[in-house]
């Protein structure tokens, strides 16, 4: 845990997939202070044509963009540790995909102990009994 979905509007690569999944998972480490062993990362491509920006179509090179969801559980990081997060995620994947469009969107949901889990039990249940904890 966490689980972090990110779409990118390009054509897949499976260079620029390993450097966006190693960069997220160490900002999620570092910043974040979550697990990496059980940080999970999905990268999709949506083709440019398909990803519209003000009701107009990205096409291929005119308007670099991406979004992130990365879930985590509720209450285990600070305001400022998310304001960190999020500054450093757009500055990296700037630096790995090139000038952004300011409409690249990351969030962070924060989901309740007892709503979710990694390997059956939730996060809830690892607390309660003194379990390892996703962070």
């Amino acid at each position: 845990m966490p689980i972090l979905n990110v779409k990118l509007n390009s054509k897949p690569d499976p260079v620029t997939t390993q450097k966006v999944a190693t960069l997220l998972t160490d900002l999620t480490h570092n910043i974040l202070k979550k697990r990496r062993e059980v940080t999970a990362i999905q990268v999709e491509y949506v083709q440019p044509e398909q990803w519209f920006i003000g009701g107009t179509p990205t096409p291929l090179g005119s308007r670099q963009t991406f979004s992130l969801d990365i879930k985590v559980t509720a209450g285990t990081n600070t305001k400022d540790e998310m304001k960190a997060y999020l500054a450093a995620v757009f500055s990296g994947m700037e630096g790995i995909l090139g000038k952004l469009d300011t409409a690249s969107y990351s969030v962070i949901d924060e989901v309740r102990a007892d709503s979710w889990s990694f390997g059956g039990p939730t996060q809830e249940e690892r607390y309660v009994t003194g379990g390892q904890s996703a962070l």
